[in-house]
Order: C-alpha cells, then structure tokens, then sequence
C-alpha cells in the first residue's frame, strides 16, 4: 500500500471509465478522494457544499483533482481543528503532483464548489467556509488561482482537463435525485468520526 492510501480521510479515487462524450479515459473523484495524472484524460467530480481544487503544472500537463470538506466545527480560522482535514487534502494532492516531476512555481489552480446546498449543514455555513479556506491555503501556498466558481446555491459538475489546464462546469439547477446530498452527509460524518491520519511532507 503507498503512503497516498493511507489517510482515511482523503485517498487516491479508483472509480475510473472511458467517458463517450469526451472520447477519453476518465475518473470521478468522490467526496474524502484525489486523483493526479501525467497522461492525457478526464477527472470529473460532482459538489454540493464540497470544494474541489484542480491543480496543474503550466508546462508539463501533469494535473490532479481534490475533493474535500471542512470538518463541522465551531472553530472557523485556517489554523481551526476542522481546518486540519482541508490542510490535508489539499498538500497530499501537491505532493503528489510534486512526485510526479510537477514544480510548485509553475502550478496554478482552479477551485470550484461550496455551494449552499445542504440545508442540515446551514447553520455553520460549511460551503463558505470551504471556499475561504481554499483562498486562504493558496495564497500562502503562492498557488495562483486562474479560475474559479464558488458559493452560489447550485451544485456543480466538474469536468478537468490536466493536460490542457480546460475546465467545464454544469450548474445542476434540477437535482433528480440525492445521491450527492446523501455522499456529502457521509462524508461530514465520516469528518467527526475519524482524525487525520499521517502527516504530509511538501518538498
């Protein structure tokens, strides 16, 4: 088992097929998962109050995908305890990035979700949250953001290109069903349930 496998909280997604629309190979990253790649293919997500970061290297086309959550808490600063699960989603997927020959000064970001969308989670107001801290660790990452779509009520599909840094995203204005509610309270509860476990070292 690699060292990406073991957090329990944020691991390498394995749900990949060929997507008929695009004519490509294809993943979709769950809640809690990341994926990167230096081939030439599709990463697809799809969020409520979650927050997907889409990093990639400008010149060599390796790119990677997130998609995380803030631990419900009372504590809302970047350095807050529920802070500490967004922390690690978002370093194992650069360090990954990392291994895989990307360099931090030719990375950019596109970030997307925190929408409001679950009403359970209202009152500590996790989307805006998500989409603060996401700002937040960038910034002092010195990650530039080249593209965002944050906030609003709507969930959001995601469709990320690495190789070519494209991205589309599909406003889901009609949910037909609530399979993406029911993953991210899954999810939210796993948060509570379980720490961090292990500890990632950027290089």
């Amino acid at each position: 088992m690699s060292s990406y496998e073991l957090g329990f909280v944020e691991h390498l997604a394995g749900n990949r097929y060929f997507d008929r629309k695009f004519e490509s190979e294809a993943v979709k990253v769950l809640p809690g998962e990341y994926f990167v790649t230096s081939t030439n293919m599709l990463m697809v997500t799809v969020l409520g109050s979650c927050v997907s970061a889409c990093i990639r290297d400008r010149e060599k086309g390796i790119g990677g995908m997130n998609h995380f959550m803030l631990a419900d808490s009372a504590d809302s600063g970047a350095v807050s305890s529920s802070a500490r699960y967004g922390t690690y989603a978002m370093e194992i997927l650069i360090n990954h990035l990392l291994k895989l020959g990307a360099r931090k000064d030719r990375m950019e970001a596109k970030v997307f979700g925190g929408g409001r969308v679950m009403a359970t989670l209202t009152s500590s107001q996790v989307g805006d949250r998500n989409a603060k801290f996401v700002h937040e660790f960038l910034k002092t990452e010195g990650i530039s953001i080249s593209a965002e779509d944050l906030l609003d009520v709507y969930p959001r599909k995601v469709y990320f290109f690495p190789a070519t840094g494209r991205v589309l995203v599909k406003k889901l204005i009609r949910m037909h069903n609530d399979t993406l509610i029911r993953r991210e309270k899954e999810y939210a509860a796993r948060l509570t349930e379980a720490p961090v476990s292990g500890d990632v070292e950027l290089f």
